[in-house]
């Protein structure tokens, strides 16, 4: 039981020092939390059976890497939203691109049967002609 705590430990802090030092560090508080989870129930564990505690040291330390990682890149790293006037120019040229190639579309209405009512010719509305 106490070497399946430990794994389970090493494997959560392994985690979190990978997500901390990923955009996202964040999410490395969970696994770095539930390392220490671990350690300290393999700790207990091997105190009460009197076995060693180096790698459960291991853990311990692996986790408070993670944690300060974290901690330093949430105070005091701020994430910058760049100039976005560009990517909202982009954005509208490419639907007015679209809507000339919509434009530029030869499109032949013959062949297909269309039932229009006559409320759809009162209301002058096409977004509401049902095709069959």
């Amino acid at each position: 039981m106490r070497k399946l705590f430990i794994v389970l430990g090493i494997i959560a802090s392994i985690l979190a020092i990978v997500l901390s030092v990923l955009p996202v560090s964040n999410l490395a508080y969970f696994p770095a939390i539930a390392a220490l989870v671990f350690g300290f129930i393999a700790f207990y564990l091997s105190n009460k059976n009197k076995l060693s505690i180096k790698t459960i040291q291991l853990v311990f330390l692996l986790s408070v890497i993670a944690l300060s990682i974290t901690i330093y890149k949430s105070a005091f790293l701020t994430t910058e939203v760049g100039n976005t006037d560009e990517l909202e120019i982009r954005q509208q040229e490419s639907v007015e691109d679209a809507k000339q190639e919509l434009e530029n579309l030869d499109l032949d209405f013959d062949d297909l049967d269309v039932d229009i009512n006559e409320e759809d010719l009162e209301l002058g509305d096409l977004d509401e002609i049902e095709m069959e």
